[in-house]
């Protein structure tokens, strides 16, 4: 089944070029012109990925994005910010509150496409099923669902694909750059900044846990890794 992609934007040739190019390539589009009618699409229809203004009429893109990470039928639901907001302040707020990249205004439709494209792949079933076990860490690759201690831990998509990495290499130490092409691919141009925005929304989830401790460590000069130890 084509891939449905929601156009969350008020410029009307904006929503054109995209829809036009996004159609090219197969995809289903659908479209909001302001974060209300966004919310209430993505109630009533199946959306695969979001492309999220966020300079919008009646809510801000930052509250639509906080909102679908907070509903359970919508929270891995990859969304990219395209906004003209480009300061690097506005764009780790942005990841920050949920978005699993950031592109800004005017941005090239190649790239914009491949960041889907990459999303996309991603955030498609796993292939592989069973589970992930380290220390008090669980992780059920086919429910796509996290505990701690018998809690379960919600994590948007980013987080998920992050922290099942480290699962899979346990005690490792991965640079921001090896994680960057583990995680996100080596043809996607992210900033290594974003892998500490992410690192911090994974440790926040992992630690609103009560009883346990930061179990992510921090490397200086080399990175991070999953560490038992740092729990202990």
């Amino acid at each position: 089944m084509d891939p449905t992609v929601l156009i969350v934007e008020d410029e009307a040739a904006i929503v054109t070029m995209l829809r036009y190019n996004l159609e090219r390539e197969g995809m289903q589009v659908v479209e909001a012109g302001d974060g209300d009618e966004a919310l209430k699409i993505m109630a009533e229809t199946h959306v695969d990925l979001v492309l999220l203004d966020w300079m919008l009429p009646v809510m801000s893109g930052i509250e639509v994005c906080r909102q679908i990470r907070r509903k359970p039928e919508s929270r891995d639901v990859p969304v990219i910010m395209v906004t003209a907001r480009g300061e690097e302040g506005d764009r780790i707020r942005g990841l920050d509150t949920g978005a699993d990249d950031y592109v800004t205004k005017p941005f090239a439709i190649g790239e914009l496409l491949a960041r889907i494209r990459a999303l996309l792949r991603r955030s498609g079933p796993a292939q592989p099923q069973g589970q992930l076990i380290y220390s008090d860490i669980e992780m059920d690759l086919a429910a796509h669902r996290v505990s701690r201690n018998g809690k379960a831990i919600h994590l948007g998509p980013t987080e998920f694909r992050l922290l099942r990495y480290f699962l899979e290499h346990p005690g490792r130490v991965f640079s921001r750059e090896q994680l960057l092409n583990a995680v996100w691919g080596p043809n996607i141009y992210v900033e290594t900044r974003t892998v500490d925005v992410h690192i911090r929304r994974l440790r926040k989830a992992l630690n609103d846990v009560k009883g346990t401790r930061d179990i992510i460590r921090t490397v200086r000069a080399a990175g991070y890794a999953l560490d038992s130890e740092t729990a202990a």
